[in-house]
């Protein structure tokens, strides 16, 4: 559980980075493009002076001394007379510059947006826009945005990577040392089934014993073998999963408190088969009603369904336990996400994996809230007779 809440909080922590990193970009640019546009507003008034001073002296036009006509002045300007026809422009474009029709919408465009104009002594008006290199500044903020975005989205997917893998290398580890260990405590179990089946052949209550003592023997080693395939690539065959099913009822029958109730499909109905692999799923069966077993404190009803369509296969399982709320349906699936005090939180992570990476299915909660039961629905690929 800690595990969980501390992942969920470096997600906080990263996402609030990356927004403190956007306001901080957004005000620098800001900033530097208003600096910008008061520089540009003092060259505009320099070229107002020098306007002023030639056109005292021969013309109305933009046809000023070399020295202007050179300078580094790229802000598009508009050059009104007293009657408010276009006299001239410049630096729109070498075209644009002499389109009447252009020149007018841009005009147009700066009296909207409120740009006062520098008015001349002759009772001319010069209109000017903000350069390109305003503009580019101005949509810096939205590339860095995307730049930040990206990052903090490579950043947050290399995390979730590196992660995934070292759980996967946890549980792979974990689960072949269990399988390992269980392997020598079983064989010495065997061993002492014949030796009482052996000396206690006359007794028929130890004969029951044994009996059962080598079904939970062989339920172990089946356990021992389904550990011992997590990490490996499984062997999939056709099965019936109603087949499935039935052998996971039978297993839990017998060892489930005498108030609850197992309701399943039939399992001579008629056949649903798919590509699977027998022993990991029956293990997902099988730790779904044992979740729902614990949230129902010994009493109530578990109800599975099956049906199909063309390509899938439907596996509904429902209790009538304690539920589940909503902001925990994902949740439950995450590897250390539990409730129980003793739990480790990996029944149903490794529930989802067995389904979904290695039967290329689905495994979520369809319906769940407090006090009014949970059922789990899971997706197969369908496989055709």
């Amino acid at each position: 559980m800690k595990f969980y809440k501390f992942n969920k909080l470096s997600k906080w922590v990263v996402a609030l980075a990356g927004l403190a990193l956007i306001l901080l970009s957004i005000y620098y640019s800001q900033r530097l493009a208003n600096e910008v546009r008061e520089f540009e507003a003092q060259r505009i008034q320099w070229f107002k002076i020098a306007v002023e001073d030639y056109t005292s002296r021969e013309t109305n036009s933009f046809q000023l001394h070399d020295a202007i006509i050179t300078a580094d002045l790229d802000i598009p300007l508009i050059l009104v007379n007293e009657r408010g026809n276009i006299e001239s422009a410049r630096n729109y474009g070498p075209e644009r510059d002499t389109q009447s029709h252009y020149l007018e919408k841009r005009l147009a465009a700066v009296k909207a947006r409120g740009y006062p104009p520098l008015v001349l002594e002759d009772g001319q008006s010069i209109y000017y826009e903000d350069s390109a290199l305003v503009d580019r500044l101005r949509y810096l903020p939205i590339l860095q945005i995307l730049l930040i975005t990206v990052v903090v989205l490579l950043g947050y997917l290399g995390f979730q990577t590196s992660r995934r893998a070292e759980e996967n290398r946890i549980w792979v580890g974990l689960a072949k040392e269990t399988a390992h260990q269980l392997g020598t405590p079983l064989s010495a179990i065997l061993a002492w089934i014949e030796y009482l089946r052996t000396h206690a052949a006359d007794n028929p209550q130890a004969q029951y014993v044994a009996d059962e003592i080598t079904r939970d023997t062989e339920k172990l080693t089946l356990i021992a073998d389904r550990f011992s395939k997590i990490g490996a690539t499984p062997e999939l065959q056709k099965v019936n999963v109603r087949q499935c099913l039935e052998s996971s009822r039978h297993y839990m029958a017998s060892r489930i408190p005498k108030r609850v109730s197992l309701l399943f499909p039939a399992a001579d109905g008629p056949p649903l088969y798919a590509m699977l692999n027998s022993h990991l799923f029956e293990w997902v069966i099988e730790n779904l009603l044992r979740n729902a077993l614990d949230a129902m404190d010994g009493k109530g009803e578990i109800k599975t369904n099956i049906f199909a369509d063309q390509r899938w296969i439907y596996i509904e399982l429902s209790d009538t336990g304690r539920g589940i709320s909503s902001r925990f349906h994902k949740e439950i699936f995450r590897p250390g996400y539990t409730t129980k005090s003793r739990g480790w939180g990996l029944g149903l992570s490794l529930a989802k994996r067995i389904v979904e990476s290695y039967h290329k299915g689905r495994i979520y909660v369809k319906q769940s809230a407090p006090g009014q039961g949970t059922t789990f629905a899971i997706r197969l690929p369908r496989t055709q007779v």
